[in-house]
């Protein structure tokens, strides 16, 4: 596969809601991508994030919302982000929103802390910093994670 090809998948796991850092960083390391170029790259695509979801929301979101099946996913979608994100908002603000993002599971990423963030009515250049810390943080653990497991999986293997 080129070299092309692999950023291009890697930006493309690092957008998706699904995969975002967890799904991009293991694909470009796993490509022979270093670590030190993979965790830049990937976090900021999936920093992006965070102004395309904000503008989404503000632009094509209402056109979607007369679509009977685009409203019953987004207002399910919104309840189960507005839940996940209030809490930590409610205790530390923007912060909770960075640390929200930070923590590299699935449903913590930047798509739902935006989403929340803005179903909250919270302040967008706030939001953004947040998102993008967080982001830094998430591709930082999961580098480290990746790193630190491909070593210790070498422990076990002779390189010939």
């Amino acid at each position: 596969m080129s070299t092309l090809k692999i950023f291009l998948l890697g930006a493309f796991l690092s957008f998706l809601p699904i995969s975002e850092l967890r799904g991009a960083i293991p694909f470009l390391i796993y490509h022979n991508i270093p670590w030190y170029i993979a965790w830049p790259f990937a976090s900021f695509v999936n920093a992006l994030v965070a102004p395309f979801c904000w503008i989404f929301l503000s632009t094509l979101h209402k056109l979607f919302l007369k679509m009977k099946w685009y409203k019953k996913f987004f207002d399910k979608f919104v309840e189960n982000a507005r839940l996940k994100i209030k809490p930590g908002v409610e205790k530390w603000g923007a912060l909770g929103i960075a640390i929200f993002v930070a923590i590299p599971l699935p449903i913590t990423g930047a798509w739902t802390a935006t989403l929340g963030a803005w179903v909250l009515n919270l302040e967008k250049r706030k939001t953004m910093l947040a998102v993008i810390l967080g982001v830094i943080i998430s591709g930082g653990i999961v580098s480290t994670a990746m790193t630190s497991g491909i070593e210790l999986f070498n422990i076990f293997f002779k390189k010939v």
